[in-house]
């Protein structure tokens, strides 16, 4: 397992990415129930597109050079150093009701979002 680093971060961003209870649970059930392998971590990431010009991305990958890593629920989550300026403070919960299902971000940096949530300007 690798220490969490917070090279070059201030005090703020040494963990921009928090993940409620839930959100936690459903990312424990998909790695229990999905061959994932043991070396890949939860990305978080934002990637150009959507509605509002940039959209979230959340998957499993290998870390790389470009990564910073951080643990939150006990869950080890990468972000490349470029996003974490569009996802410091970003808050990731899960729903799942009769009206939606899935992963639902609180991003503070979002200027403005569109009606499906995954989506957003800062």
């Amino acid at each position: 397992m690798d220490l969490v680093q917070s090279v070059n971060l201030t005090e703020e961003t040494k963990n921009p990415i928090a993940l409620t209870d839930r959100a936690a649970r459903q990312v424990r059930k998909i790695i229990d129930g999905e061959p994932i392998p043991s070396h890949h971590y939860l990305r978080v990431a934002v990637k150009g597109g959507g509605c509002s010009g940039l959209s979230y991305s959340l998957g499993f990958d290998e870390r790389t050079d470009n990564d910073e890593l951080f643990e939150t629920e006990d869950i080890e989550v990468i972000v490349d150093k470029r996003h974490i300026l569009y996802l410091s403070g970003i808050s990731i919960d899960f729903h799942d009701g009769l009206d939606a299902r899935g992963f639902v971000f609180n991003n503070p940096n979002a200027t403005s979002t569109c009606g499906c949530g995954t989506s957003f300007s800062a």
